[in-house]
């Protein structure tokens, strides 16, 4: 499992980090993220890259669980 902390920041910037993960052949990914903007993104990109995708909001962030199919 490898989490990617991208409270904080705009896109592109939490795209590429989970591009960073993804690219690393990583099966199971955690993405924090405090954007709508950044949880659709990265949610369409890990699915697009064949992984199944579970969204939980908290307190107006979102952590996006990934698993490779």
């Amino acid at each position: 499992m490898r989490e990617v902390d991208a409270r904080g920041l705009s896109c592109p910037i939490p795209v590429m980090r989970t591009e960073e993960a993804i690219v690393d052949g990583v099966r199971e990914i955690r993405v924090l993220v405090d954007s709508g903007t950044a949880k659709q993104n990265v949610a369409n990109q890990l699915k697009d890259a064949g992984y199944a995708v579970a969204v939980a909001e908290s307190s107006g962030e979102w952590v996006i669980t990934a698993t490779a199919g």
